[in-house]
């Protein structure tokens, strides 16, 4: 685990390339949440996160979520966002402990969610397969306003975005693309929100109107095996 002071230089670093990849695009650097990735890394290091100030933290497994979610809560403003694909078994975690989902793509799902949510409701963004990988979840964008409209029939979930994972490449421009056409499509579909770039596209993502970056590695390392 990172050290407090490695975790605040590499906080700082991330801001200011947060804030200039916002001036580069004319946009307020309110207009795009941080959401600090914590997947596999433990307790205690979302703890000195959240001492540095960090406030919205994202957890690719269900189970993983619910034990940071009972074992994080003293720790005040804490807001999760479950970040990965899920399966039906498992949406009672998240509708439990998550604020927002990233990661919507079947009914069955959102079902699932929407019977066991209470409280406000989920904020969820649908996961669209822009470059149509046959080894990537998500709706192709031809999907999507049919299922936002099954979606909106069912109490307790709001769906407020899209999120989309890119192909991977090690130069970031190639995520330009995709993130254009989620950008395109969340117009076309009067969609305010746009989950989209991670460590290595995320200047790219902002630059194209994301308003949620999902940054894990910049933030913490790598992850632990």
């Amino acid at each position: 685990m990172i050290s407090a002071a490695d975790l605040s230089a590499n906080l700082a670093d991330v801001e200011r390339r947060v804030v200039e990849a916002c001036t580069r695009a004319a946009r307020p650097r309110a207009a795009v949440q941080l959401v600090a990735v914590t997947k596999r890394h433990p307790p205690e290091l979302v703890r000195l996160a959240w001492d540095a100030g960090l406030r919205h933290f994202g957890e690719n497994y269900a189970q993983e979520l619910r034990d940071k979610h009972q074992a994080l809560s003293s720790c005040g403003g804490v807001r999760w966002h479950a970040i990965g694909p899920l399966q039906p078994k498992n949406a009672k975690y998240v509708a439990k402990a998550a604020h927002v989902f990233h990661a919507l793509e079947r009914l069955e799902v959102a079902q699932e969610l929407s019977r066991r949510r209470t409280g406000a409701p989920l904020q969820c963004f649908v996961e669209v397969n822009v470059a149509g990988e046959a080894s990537k979840a998500g709706l192709a964008p031809a999907e999507v306003a049919a299922f936002i409209a099954q979606v909106r029939a069912l109490p307790n979930l709001e769906v407020t975005g899209l999120m989309c994972m890119p192909p991977l490449d090690d130069d970031p421009e190639a995520s330009r693309p995709s993130f254009k056409a989620l950008a395109q499509l969340a117009r076309a579909l009067a969609l305010e929100h746009l989950s989209m770039g991670t460590t290595g596209d995320f200047e790219v993502a902002i630059e194209e109107g994301a308003t949620h970056v999902r940054v894990g590695t910049a933030l913490f390392g790598e992850r632990p095996a």
